[in-house]
């Protein structure tokens, strides 16, 4: 089994799908990084947290759409070429 570009496009796909998956009420509240932890002054710098929380944010907005094609697509691939 060779390392090949499509094995890479799952694994990034499968990263994605593990983000879009987290519930901010059930599983993010409970580790301390709920929607009210990344609050900062005027000025302040953001945290490595709040930078973190932002990007799982964004990736959960943006990528709703776009990875139910992606994964349908992987899933008739499979299916067809096995």
């Amino acid at each position: 089994m060779a390392f090949t570009l499509w094995n890479l496009f799952e694994a990034a796909l499968l990263c994605l799908n593990a983000v879009c998956v987290l519930h901010e009420e059930r599983f993010l509240a409970k580790m301390g990084w709920g929607a009210n932890a990344n609050v900062q002054g005027f000025g302040e710098q953001p945290t490595v947290k709040s930078q973190v929380l932002n990007l799982v944010r964004s990736i959960r907005t943006v990528m709703r759409i776009p990875l139910i094609f992606l994964n349908i697509v992987t899933i008739v691939v499979k299916l067809l070429l096995g």
